[in-house]
């Protein structure tokens, strides 16, 4: 491209989105840059029958609420990803899509970004790529000699895919949970955990969860004692269909098994279970290779962050990636402070004046 922008955004999900209602408050010149062919981010290439974790009012992104959809305490993932779209639109916010970023490179005063549609330099990078596109599968032994289906979260869709099919589900977490809920009722369901589940009280749900993050984070910045933060309160919001199931007694949950075997999983006692297919609800890590050729990661994989700001590289900043890049920054309602500070930093870093609007801007 011609002209430097100010900065470039990577990654139209709710993180970018947060990002550019900042930046353009802010009066910066900057570009989103978007992998995916359409808006809504990872929300529309989730699980059908996904649900948010709060309530519509409690999980919106800043300056716009989202709509309380008709029928449900908890929007489903369509209804996010139309929220989204429309957001976008309402904002104009300055999205190029499809355009896969390849690299971030130091080039001089300037961050340049190469991308398969080009290439854009500015005096600031925001990464916003979420961990969606890059799935974690452990490394238990035999996971090459079993003979059924495997697949992990990002891959699965309804139970209807393996109606009358003998089911384990791996993992303790919300997705965990909510899928191993789904196949509860038309599969032979095995759900396997690290260990014991632990249901949240019914009455908890996202926007409590985004306040122990956040009493969490304020704590350990002022040296106090570690209040444990959401892990204080359990692994799993108990949202409706997974109560449901728990209360009719069909989420059991059973000790992580030693190693898969060809016809299923075996555990550690000699015991075993047949299987037709295995889920890996096991998380994800940041999705950062486009960062790699500015040399940032550590010892372990870490890029080092004050705030949103990477240490080694001030003119780059992290967003949406998990508490490390704010508290709560992976959701809806937890991404507006983070955006928020990062555009200020970056104004600051440029020399740009922060107007009165944009100070008083909070979600």
């Amino acid at each position: 491209m011609s002209a430097p922008l100010d900065v470039v955004v990577i990654g139209g999900g709710q993180a970018g989105l947060a990002a550019g209602y900042y930046l353009r408050r802010l009066g910066l010149g900057f570009v989103i840059l978007d992998a995916q062919t359409e808006a809504g981010g990872a929300w529309q290439h989730a699980w059908d029958s996904l649900h948010l974790f709060s309530p519509a009012a409690y999980s919106s992104l800043p300056g716009r609420p989202m709509p309380v959809q008709t029928g449900e305490i908890y929007p489903d993932a369509s209804h996010v990803v139309g929220y989204l779209t429309a957001y976008e639109e309402r904002y104009e916010l300055p999205i190029r899509r499809p355009v896969q970023v390849q690299g971030v490179h130091r080039d001089g005063q300037l961050l340049r970004v190469e991308t398969d549609c080009g290439t854009w330099r500015a005096r600031a990078v925001i990464s916003a790529t979420g961990t969606w596109w890059r799935p974690f599968l452990p490394a238990v032994p035999g996971r090459d000699v079993f003979r059924g289906r495997q697949l992990h979260t990002v891959e699965y869709r309804s139970p209807q895919d393996f109606t009358g099919q003998r089911v384990v589900v791996v993992g303790g977490g919300n997705s965990g949970a909510q899928i191993a809920a789904d196949l509860a009722y038309n599969t032979e369901l095995t759900w396997a955990t690290q260990r014991p589940a632990r249901f949240l009280a019914d009455d908890i749900d996202g926007r409590a969860l985004f306040d122990a993050a956040t009493a969490r984070r304020r704590a350990l910045d002022e040296g106090s004692t570690d209040t444990g933060g959401v892990a204080s309160l359990g692994d799993i919001v108990a949202v409706p269909p997974v109560r449901e199931a728990r209360d009719a007694g069909l989420l059991k949950a059973h000790p992580m098994f030693s190693r898969l075997i060809p016809e299923g999983v075996e555990w550690a006692d000699g015991t075993s279970a047949e299987a037709d297919a295995v889920i890996w609800c096991t998380g994800f890590r940041p999705a950062l290779s486009h960062l790699a050729p500015l040399g940032l990661r550590g010892a372990r994989g870490h890029i080092s962050t004050t705030g949103t700001q990477a240490v080694d590289e001030p003119r780059l900043h992290l967003l949406g990636y998990g508490d490390w890049t704010g508290p709560a920054s992976a959701t809806l309602i937890g991404v507006s402070r983070p955006a928020r500070d990062a555009a200020r930093d970056i104004a600051q870093l440029l020399g740009i004046s922060t107007p009165v609007s944009a100070r008083a801007a909070h979600t």
